[in-house]
């Protein structure tokens, strides 16, 4: 039999960032959802090969650390990963800042880029798209993320209908990680370990339904 391999590409909620750790620690392995995910397959079968980065956005360049634009890093990691047989594709969170100024719209034009680059290794039925977890009501105060604000909040709620209208147009499978999991209360923006438990079974009920694992 042979392995299949799907990537998880991310930001800091694929990384497993601990809500409100600052410097920022990262949950460990088994508490990620990535690493519950991989505990759920038979390790001959499937490999989850994790790409979480925090700050990743889809296309904006991040002035304080570079590195960060999606649409340029997936070529170089799907090639790096070859071959793949799926990924899932989790971003948006990021764009959502006051730096960017972009509108929910403008980020589903940005995230169609990341597609359109991710379609060159991986077939578009095979690629999970994901919209990510809706930002909390006070995520924007100065002890939690001031990168943001109150209309980024709106922003985040709106990405699930601008990206689910995408995989609509492009046949790409689609779930909304805000339809099962919210942002800690300690910092409004990240999954807390049972958030982290909550969404890995998810993704893995979606690649055993669509047939990716």
């Amino acid at each position: 039999m042979i392995m299949k391999q799907i990537l998880a590409f991310g930001d800091s909620n694929t990384w497993g960032l601990v809500p409100g750790s600052k410097p920022h620690e990262r949950f460990a392995w088994e508490q990620r959802w990535t690493g519950i995910l991989q505990e759920k397959f038979d390790p001959e079968e499937v490999r989850i090969a994790e790409e979480g980065l925090c700050g990743r956005t889809t296309v904006f360049e991040d002035e304080l650390r570079p590195g960060r634009k999606g649409v340029s890093a997936i070529p170089v990691l799907l090639e790096s990963h070859y071959p793949l047989d799926a990924m899932i594709l989790m971003l948006g969170t990021n764009d959502c800042k006051t730096s960017y100024n972009a509108s929910a719209y403008t980020i589903g034009l940005g995230l169609e880029r990341c597609l359109d680059a991710a379609e060159r290794f991986v077939k578009s039925e095979n690629i999970l798209l994901v919209s990510p977890i809706h930002l909390g009501d006070d995520v924007w105060r100065p002890e939690k993320d001031p990168e943001f604000n109150e209309e980024s909040i709106k922003k985040s709620i709106e990405l699930k209908e601008v990206y689910s209208k995408i995989a609509r147009k492009r046949g790409i499978p689609f779930i909304a990680a805000s339809d099962h999991v919210t942002a800690s209360r300690v910092d409004d923006e990240h999954m807390d370990t049972e958030g982290h438990k909550i969404f890995a079974q998810v993704v893995f009920d979606e690649l055993k339904k669509l047939k990716l694992a």
